[in-house]
Parts: C-alpha cells; sequence; structure tokens
C-alpha cells in the first residue's frame, strides 16, 4: 500500500528479481515491512507454490539457532533426545526468510557460508551431508558493511549474501504512503473489533500526518489500532490517540517557556521516546533499542536511569 515513487521503485525491484534464484538482501529500519516484501517476492515467484519459512535471527541463542536451520541428531547435545529436521530441510524448493541477521554468531555464519556456497550442510552433531534447493532471502536492520569493517560478520559471506541488495526506506521519508496506510488500517481493525466507526476527525489526521515513526509501519499499525479499540465515538479524535497529543506537545513548550534548563527538557524527551518505543515493541528490548537507535546496554542504562520498568 503505497503512493510515493521510493516505495513503487522498491516493489518495481521485488517484480523483477522474484523470477530469479539469486539471493537477496532486504535492509531497512525496523518496521519498515521488511517481511511483508520478501512474501510478494516469494509469492511471484516460481517457488510460491511452496512455503515460505521464517526464521526471527535474534529470537534464539546462538546453539537454537544452529539446531533450529540446519536440525540436529538425536544425543547431538543435552535435551536433544531425538533427530530434528531443520528449517533449511523443510523449506526444501521453497523460500527460507532470515530475519535480523546481522546479528548471528561466528559459527552460525560459517555453516551459512557453506550453505550458500555449495548448496549443502550438516545436522548439529551428525556427519551425513544433505542438499537443499531453497532460495535464501535476509533481512537486517543493521549496516552489514560497517559489521563486516568491525569485524563482527564475515566480508565473503556478506558478498553471498548481497547479490541483489533492496533498501527499503524509512516512513518519515515517504509521508505520501501516510493517507492510504491509515485508511487500509482503519477500514481492517474497524472489521476485526466490530467497531462502527466511520474515520478521523480533522485534528486526528493532522497528527497522524506530522508524526515521524521512528518504530514505522508497525508503529502506524499499533497506533491505529489501539484508536480503534478505544474511541468510543463514530470518529478518532486527536485524544484518542496516544503519545503525540497536542496537550504533550503544549506541556513541552511550557515547561521551555518558564525557563525549564536545556538538559531537562532533553531528558524528558528522551525518556517520553524510551517510552513510546516501548510500547511500539510490546516491551521488546532489543527491537526497542533498535527503533532509538541505541545499543541494548545504553537502553538498560536509561531504564534504570529514568526509573522505567
Amino acid at each position: 500500500i503505497f503512493k510515493s515513487s521510493p516505495m513503487n521503485e522498491v516493489v518495481n525491484l521485488a517484480g523483477r528479481v522474484a523470477s530469479s534464484s539469486a539471493t537477496i538482501l532486504l535492509q531497512g529500519e525496523s518496521g519498515t515491512g521488511k517481511e511483508l516484501l520478501a512474501r510478494l517476492i516469494h509469492s511471484l515467484s516460481p517457488r510460491s507454490e511452496r512455503g515460505m519459512i521464517v526464521v526471527n535471527c535474534a529470537a534464539l541463542a546462538e546453539n537454537l539457532l544452529e539446531s533450529e536451520l540446519f536440525g540436529h541428531e538425536k544425543g547431538a547435545f543435552t535435551g536433544a533426545m531425538r533427530r530434528r529436521i531443520g528449517r533449511f530441510e523443510e523449506a526444501d524448493g521453497g523460500t527460507l526468510f532470515l530475519d535480523e541477521l546481522g546479528d548471528i554468531s561466528p559459527s552460525v555464519q560459517v555453516k551459512l557460508l557453506r550453505f550458500l556456497q555449495e548448496r549443502e550442510f550438516q545436522r548439529v552433531g551428525g556427519n551425513q551431508t544433505i542438499r537443499s534447493d531453497v532460495r535464501i532471502i535476509s533481512a537486517t536492520n543493521r549496516n552489514l558493511e560497517d559489521r563486516v569493517k568491525e569485524g563482527s560478520f564475515r566480508e565473503d559471506l556478506f558478498y553471498r549474501l548481497n547479490v541483489v541488495t533492496i533498501t527499503v526506506p524509512p516512513l518519515r521519508t515517504r509521508k505520501e504512503d501516510l493517507p492510504p496506510m491509515i485508511e487500509h488500517f482503519l477500514r481492517r481493525f474497524t472489521v476485526e473489533n466490530g467497531s462502527e466507526i466511520q474515520g478521523i476527525g480533522p485534528e486526528a489526521m493532522d497528527l497522524l500526518l506530522k508524526y515521524d515513526y521512528p518504530g514505522n509501519v508497525r508503529e502506524l499499525e499499533n497506533i491505529i489500532e489501539r484508536a480503534v479499540v478505544i474511541t468510543r465515538g463514530p470518529v478518532i479524535s486527536s485524544r484518542d490517540l496516544p503519545f503525540f497529543r497536542e496537550d504533550l506537545h503544549k506541556g513541552e513548550m511550557e515547561t521551555l517557556g518558564q525557563g525549564g534548563a536545556l538538559k531537562e527538557a532533553v531528558e524528558a524527551l528522551e525518556r517520553q521516546m524510551i517510552q513510546r518505543a516501548l510500547e511500539t515493541t510490546a516491551n521488546h528490548q532489543t527491537k526497542a533499542a533498535n527503533v532509538l537507535g541505541i545499543s541494548e546496554r545504553m537502553l538498560r542504562y536509561k531504564l534504570n536511569k529514568y526509573g522505567l520498568k
């Protein structure tokens, strides 16, 4: 759902590469819709009759991720009571989408590189070589070139993954897409919740169009869903919108107008942004840190500093 020329270019490029077997790397901030784009590419590909399997690489510990991707043999490690088929085997003939790939460990990077070079792998604890015809689409909200320079990501793996790169622009750079997306989410959540909401008031719409959405499309989706759920009248008003109602902006201006110190104003804004990021990501600290553009360690420090739970 888009009107902007940057997204038009993204979708056109996705359509051109879908019919190939090339490995694709999707880049962009958290919440921009990289998985949705991956599903579009899969649906337009010759592999569309087979499934697309999604693995969130950042959600699993190193040993669990290796087993998730490549499977394991019985007795390979404590708790491995039976053989497990990995995602590479399950996705044979289809597409495997590796989300948040920039966070994988060096040992998993080695096994992934071997697969991309040889199209074969071994289960954890096994010595049988297994081949699989699977297309890899990966996604990251990190700059992999910077991670290569830091030495935390293999250069040879980066070039194997970087055959075709598609960068999804953040929502704040394509404000033309906001009206059709807002309309889509409003219609969807009105139906899902059995609501009789007829539209969005002009003041509320103005706030929605001016906001920068650090959490991108995912944040917009959450905001509209929450507004639909809490609104009691036929029209969503500015008071039904979280975080950026006019009274918040007025409060910030009043603080500055009363001679508040710059440090205090900055800390108030920082605290508000952290609370917003946490609520947008359902209190998932890794994702919240990504939304804010800081490390998890820095986020934990600021949570303690501001007494946020």
